[in-house]
């Protein structure tokens, strides 16, 4: 991420979220909050940019789509944008409210970007106590959006500005009225790709070190084809040339057994773990659109012993 800048990765995860919302059926994950967070000349520059990028995407897609730009946004967005950010909040709110249930009562986003389960879910404030941690910029940028949008922030919500490639302490959270006694729900979602494995391990093991028994994260990872695997209509390749031309390049991939080991030391246990064919046939069956699950990327929810 370029210093002192919003993430670009957030706005576009946002984008999909709400073209998700407005024209796809059946949902996968709704987002009715998301377009609020943008502005009409983002959301018209994006799409300016995706339909005048299909050359970029898949020539022959160009060439057969020539000249309709509805068609040419919604095969780019269906096949390049929107799987992963629509499948991975699904699993993970799926999860989240299922440890509600179990007693959990805090749950921090790390990475939180333009996340909007606070604003869907507003009877939960007696419930949880939700921390969203992400770089200051990106911080600074949602604060602004949700005052520019007349969205109030309520007391359960706590924003707090943190560099992930930066040493930082549990306490940074405790500060902000964390309670490391309490069973917490973690989601560690689009950001493990962008930091060294050094980076994520030192993360990992700072979240989950203080909390109790019980208390787990979701997160998602690139396996260890991410820099080989082109992907359909090359779009694995794409995102990760995309991301590096955004300032964000993507830097970790990992095999399962790397992730055993990562979660090991983290004292976590694998729960479970979808491959991008089980994401595939659990998220995006029977559909009739191009909408299907990445290749290489897969999602674990993982438990403190």
């Amino acid at each position: 991420m370029k210093k002192d800048e919003s993430s670009l990765t957030s706005l576009i995860s946002a984008f999909a979220r709400a073209y998700h919302h407005q024209y796809d059926e059946p949902k996968i994950f709704d987002d009715d909050i998301a377009e609020q967070l943008m502005s009409p000349q983002e959301c018209h520059d994006i799409k300016e940019n995706l339909i005048q990028g299909i050359q970029f995407f898949n020539k022959d897609i160009a060439q057969k789509l020539k000249g309709d730009k509805e068609e040419i946004l919604k095969w780019v967005t269906h096949v390049q944008l929107s799987p992963t950010p629509l499948a991975r909040a699904s699993y993970c709110e799926n999860i989240l409210h299922h440890e509600v249930t179990l007693g959990a009562k805090q749950y921090v986003i790390l990475g939180a970007g333009l996340d909007t389960f606070c604003f869907r879910h507003p009877e939960l404030k007696d419930t949880i106590d939700i921390f969203e941690i992400d770089y200051p910029a990106t911080q600074e940028f949602k604060q602004n959006r949700l005052d520019q949008a007349r969205v109030k922030i309520p007391d359960y919500l706590h924003l707090i500005p943190l560099d992930f490639t930066k040493p930082f302490s549990i306490q940074d959270l405790i500060e902000k009225g964390f309670h490391v006694n309490k069973k917490t729900f973690f989601s560690f979602l689009g950001v493990s790709y962008y930091l060294t494995k050094d980076e994520t391990v030192r993360l990992m093991r700072c979240v989950m070190d203080e909390v109790p028994s019980g208390s787990s994260i979701v997160f998602d990872y690139a396996d260890e084809n991410l820099f080989q695997e082109k992907g359909l209509y090359n779009r694995i390749e794409n995102m990760v040339k995309m991301a590096a031309a955004s300032g964000e390049p993507m830097k970790s991939c990992y095999s399962y057994r790397e992730m055993e080991m990562m979660m090991e030391q983290s004292g976590l246990l694998i729960y479970e773990h979808l491959s991008p064919e089980q994401i595939d046939k659990r998220y995006f069956k029977d559909r009739q659109d191009d909408l299907s699950a990445f290749e290489t990327i897969h999602y674990i929810h993982a438990v403190k012993k």
